[in-house]
């Protein structure tokens, strides 16, 4: 198997790593509630079905939006990495913690309803395969080094 290298090409201009493309794919998944929120928001008519919809429960709904605040706050902290080196660099094991309690989370509540919708089985999947990545990639890791 190869190793992960370093390459120009994985600096930006200020010389800093930059963040791979599935980092803002799982951060993205990882605050979907956010964006559903954001979304009903901006269509004020049907807003209010789009959340009956996806969350029918409002305690599920609530639940989501504190599981995303980690993303969102790692959001933010991207672009200040360089003034907060440790904060973001312990902000990695954040995410990770964050995205295992939301797996269980969604794999007790399956277990409880028998897997009630597809959505509820391939987001689950989804989350553990972000779990696994942001565990494993060297990449990632080198990223979130404060050095």
């Amino acid at each position: 198997m190869a190793a992960w290298r370093d390459t120009p090409d994985e600096y930006d201009d200020e010389g800093r790593r930059r963040l791979p493309l599935a980092f803002w794919l799982i951060l993205l998944l990882q605050a979907r509630t956010w964006l559903l929120l954001v979304m009903a928001g901006a269509s004020r008519e049907q807003g209010a079905a789009l959340l009956a919809l996806c969350y029918p429960d409002r305690h599920a709904f609530w639940l989501g939006l504190v599981a995303g605040v980690p993303a969102a706050v790692a959001l933010w902290l991207s672009g200040l990495r360089q003034r907060w080196p440790r904060l973001w660099a312990a902000w990695r094991w954040v995410l990770l913690l964050n995205l295992l309690a939301v797996a269980l989370l969604q794999g007790v509540s399956l277990w409880q309803h028998d897997g009630e919708t597809m959505l509820a089985t391939a987001l689950l999947l989804l989350d553990l395969l972000a779990l696994a990545w942001l565990a494993g990639s060297r990449r990632l890791r080198a990223c979130f080094h404060p050095g």
